[in-house]
């Protein structure tokens, strides 16, 4: 059986950016390693007003339903580990309600955003099961997303941040 990543060709714009420039592409904890990559791009998007902030998120999540769809069939597997552009996506929804740009709401929100994201907790688990396709793969992240996001409003009202 031939290896599903032999499949992608990092020339292509849609497996560039459904394996999150790469990071998903990692042999140990692919999802992590893309949320991490996320970083930067929310640390850029951040400065922009808030308007603007959401409507990166919301263009980035229609049209991660398409790249993770594409990329996903050129694979030949729903979900491939290495499709990443999921966890941009539902860690920017985290950071959404971040008051301000600092390591430790960063940090928060990461922590927050892969428990969410692995542990899976119902509905998360049962749209991961029974949502397939392009918007199966991203509908399951952008709700870790937001309910990492609740979690971190809790947290930073908790320690007064």
């Amino acid at each position: 059986m031939e290896n599903p990543k032999a499949k992608l060709k990092m020339n292509n714009p849609w497996h560039l950016l459904a394996t999150g420039f790469g990071s998903g592409l990692s042999p140990i904890i692919p999802g992590t390693m893309g949320t991490l990559a996320a970083i930067p791009l929310y640390l850029l998007i951040a400065q922009l007003p808030f308007a603007v902030y959401l409507l990166i998120i919301l263009v980035s999540a229609i049209i991660g339903i398409r790249i993770c769809q594409k990329t996903s069939d050129d694979m030949g597997v729903h979900d491939h580990g290495s499709i990443v552009w999921d966890e941009f996506v539902g860690f920017w929804i985290t950071m959404a309600i971040a008051p301000a740009v600092t390591w430790q709401w960063v940090l928060a929100g990461f922590v927050l955003f892969r428990f969410f994201d692995m542990v899976k907790p119902w509905p998360i688990s049962w749209l991961d099961k029974h949502v397939h396709g392009g918007f199966g793969i991203m509908v399951d992240d952008i709700l870790a997303g937001l309910m990492a996001m609740i979690a971190l409003w809790g947290v930073g009202y908790w320690f007064g941040w």
